[in-house]
């Protein structure tokens, strides 16, 4: 519980663990996946989700004929944004039920299995259990095994007997005691995850239901011992999946797979580095960004993300480059005579700006409004992502890239911004931070769109990321 711990060093940690499991386990997790004809769904509540991927699909629209046309494409993993941790709890579920509904659907008239997985936050802010409920609902069965895995290695969080951790410095810090716990929407007090998991559910699930998988048992059993452990267990249980390295994810992705094969019905919720190894994937290599941006104008940054790390990040920003920038007063978008003025003079600024062939950075302030409820806070939190949209509206220049920092803000823009359908995820620009090629169908076709999570990075991200948009050196200022 938050209070009871205390951070780590995560060398020390990492030293005292076993051997890594040292067979490459890509190749017979392919064969599965091949042998079962099944293509990977990932229902994934922001845009984030894509960061540790390349070259895989992602729709933001979910009707049956557009479902089996992808269900019909020969690549073995898509991703559908539902963006629902801008959404109330009630909301996801129902959201979730629809869009497997579609998809079980579309599955049985094209005559392809799915498996579905749940991609959520790797600092545990979502909705769960909601939308596994919605998900348990439209296929019509309980899962017999329900695995929880929020490691994230890019972001550093990495799940250690049974404890969910955030790499800050040269500590990992129990996820109860950072500022992600502390979010108006979904706090939480447990960094142990089988206590989050009663904490969560309010004590609907028992902790006689929760299990785990050690890292002691994935990395010296291997997928023989963790599939052993899986098909003696009881139905019904929640796994957590201790994991502080790819190969430990790619222990479990193969014995889950295989347990599949023998008729175990599962379920996974899991963070970004989790679906890879479930849908053999080939780790994504940084993007060179000289093939991104061809050519010259100006660039747009958004920034609606308030966590502070997307503070630091944008201060050390705007400290070293000329980027021209511009603050939205959160106050002034929540007034509905003062937000016009403030979105108009936003939208002018940035065309203008990137007409004269320089970046804009619009951002909103940094302070935090709370709702007096948590479905308060959500309201207030879209209300202001609405804002960022209605910049994009009134874009009179097409960017020659544009960043958008802060899941719900990426989403928003991508999907009512610039009215993206289906979209190319390329891969990430930096660690954990995806770049999608927007559709034909789009406002600005083949415009590379940056998601840029507003919790994954240290205070230079940004900069770096604009540096590699520019195809500058590391020495150069990034505007």
């Amino acid at each position: 519980m938050h209070g009871t711990m205390s951070p780590i060093s995560a060398a020390g940690v990492l030293r005292r663990l076993p051997p890594e499991w040292p067979d490459d386990l890509l190749p017979a997790i392919r064969a599965e996946i091949e042998a079962s004809g099944s293509k990977l769904i990932v229902l994934d509540d922001d845009p984030t989700g894509t960061q540790t991927v390349q070259n895989v699909p992602v729709l933001t629209r979910w009707d049956v004929d557009l479902l089996m046309a992808e269900l019909r494409h020969p690549g073995a993993t898509c991703y559908i944004l539902t963006n629902s941790r801008s959404l109330g709890g009630e909301e996801a579920r129902r959201l979730a039920s629809g869009i497997v509904g579609n998809l079980v659907a579309a599955s049985a008239r094209t005559g392809r299995p799915v498996r579905v997985l749940s991609r959520s936050d790797s600092t545990l802010r979502g909705h769960f259990p909601d939308e596994i409920e919605g998900i348990v609902e439209a296929l019509g069965f309980e899962p017999d095994a329900l695995v929880l895995a929020p490691f994230f290695l890019e972001g550093g969080r990495l799940t250690i007997g049974d404890v969910h951790y955030v790499r800050e410095g040269e500590d990992l810090v129990p996820a109860a005691m950072t500022e992600f716990a502390r979010d108006p929407a979904f706090g939480y007090r447990s960094s142990n995850l089988r206590e989050w998991v009663v904490e969560k559910t309010g004590g609907r699930i028992r902790p006689e239901r929760v299990d785990s998988l050690a890292l002691e048992e994935i990395r010296q059993g291997g997928p023989d011992l963790v599939l052993e452990r899986l098909l003696a267990a009881p139905r019904g249980k929640v796994w957590i999946a201790n994991a502080a390295a790819m190969s430990d994810v790619q222990v479990a992705a193969l014995a889950l797979l295989r347990a599949e094969r023998r008729g175990l019905k599962v379920l996974c919720r899991t963070a970004a580095s989790f679906v890879p190894a479930y849908g053999g994937l080939e780790p994504a290599a940084l993007l060179d960004g000289h093939d991104l941006c061809p050519g010259g104008g100006g660039g747009l940054i958004l920034v609606g993300s308030f966590v502070p790390r997307t503070t630091r990040q944008l201060a050390e920003l705007l400290s070293r480059g000329d980027c021209a920038w511009l603050e939205l007063e959160a106050a002034a978008l929540l007034d509905v005579e003062e937000r016009p003025h403030e979105v108009g003079k936003a939208g002018e600024f940035a065309s203008r700006t990137m007409a004269e062939g320089r970046h804009a950075v619009v951002y909103t302030s940094r302070q935090v409004i709370h709702g007096r409820t948590r479905e308060e806070s959500l309201v207030i939190q879209r209300t202001i992502s609405q804002a960022l949209i209605e910049v994009v509206r009134r874009l009179e220049v097409q960017p020659r890239f544009l960043v958008a920092k802060g899941g719900i803000t990426a989403s928003d823009v991508a999907t009512e911004g610039l009215g993206v359908i289906r979209a190319e995820v390329l891969g990430p620009i930096v660690p954990g931070v995806p770049v999608w090629k927007l559709g034909p169908e789009s406002r600005f076709p083949g415009m590379p769109l940056v998601v840029f999570p507003g919790n994954v990075g240290g205070p230079e991200s940004l900069v770096e990321t604009l540096r590699r948009l520019e195809g500058r050196r590391r020495e150069d200022a990034p505007c």
